[in-house]
């Protein structure tokens, strides 16, 4: 991989968790584990895969453990978050303290998890290996949420599970794979609509800065201007992945690093960008070995 390359990062959001998060963020982000564990009330590490209101502070924390431990020597052209990473991205590019980021994220799950309990829940399901508009279709056919358009052939979908369940049997039947997410809830759909309100008024008191590098939304694939606009919508509005991949692009990016924890976004770079590079930024012991 050509170290010299326009490189732009990307930070993942929910459904990338994975073991050692909690140890990574204790090596490199301290205080940022100290803070998390007294605004959840426990510790949301080993419960990351139960609710969305563990999941998203952890993976929080270990996206930035690990951006403060592997950041490039040269700044990025850009940095992009996929859902609950764009709090991430934000704090990478001088926009938001760590600190008031994880305020936020805490909220953000706990807010979310509610609105998903209230409605009974919810789940959402990757439809991999079709025409874009054939899941499209599917979706509208079903009533449910076209949630992230992550390449082109991967689409995820969002609603009541039951729903889910019958548009992943047509979907086989038609030739598709169909793969529920190992995420909490109906995320980008509209079972999650009553967390916006609280959740806005929660931004609208953020101290947002001025980003020191371009921080490409996942809603609009443009540089966010109004995070705080951004940031609600977002919620119920689709992650528009490919299109942020090619807006990367566009800055001039060639190599794409994934801040981690795993390796979702890292995987994505190819199916968005062919010809581009891709990999995640090393945490010290890593790029040691």
């Amino acid at each position: 991989m050509a170290t010299d390359a326009p490189t732009a990062v990307l930070f993942p959001g929910q459904g990338s968790h994975e073991a050692g998060m909690r140890d990574t963020v204790a090596a490199h982000a301290p205080d940022l584990l100290e803070r998390c564990l007294e605004l959840v009330g426990e510790d949301p590490f080993p419960r990351a895969a139960d609710s969305t209101r563990f999941a998203q502070p952890a993976i929080f924390c270990a996206s930035i453990a690990r951006w403060r431990a592997g950041r490039p020597n040269d700044p990025p052209v850009a940095v992009a978050g996929h859902s609950l990473g764009e709090f991430s991205a934000l704090v990478a590019a001088g926009a938001l303290d760590a600190s008031e980021g994880l305020e936020l994220v805490v909220l953000r799950g706990r807010l979310m998890a509610e609105a998903g309990e209230h409605a009974g829940g919810g789940a959402m399901l990757a439809v991999l290996g079709g025409e874009d508009e054939a899941v499209h279709a599917l979706a509208a056919k079903h009533e449910v949420t076209v949630a992230n358009e992550n390449a082109p052939g991967q689409l995820v979908l969002s609603g009541p599970t039951d729903a889910l369940d019958a548009v992943a049997e047509e979907a086989k039947a038609g030739g598709m794979r169909a793969m529920e997410l190992g995420v909490a809830g109906a995320f980008h759909s509209p079972i999650v609509a009553p967390a916006e309100p609280p959740f806005r008024e929660a931004l609208e008191r953020a101290a947002f800065r001025e980003p020191e590098i371009p921080v490409i939304s996942g809603m609009t694939a443009a540089p966010m201007t109004d995070p705080v606009a951004d940031l609600s919508a977002a919620l119920t509005h689709p992650v528009r992945w490919k299109d942020t991949m090619q807006a990367l692009a566009a800055l001039g990016a060639e190599r794409f690093l994934d801040s981690g924890p795993g390796s979702v976004l890292a995987k994505l770079v190819r199916r968005n960008l062919p010809d581009a590079e891709g990999g995640s930024l090393d945490l010290p012991e890593a790029a040691r070995a």
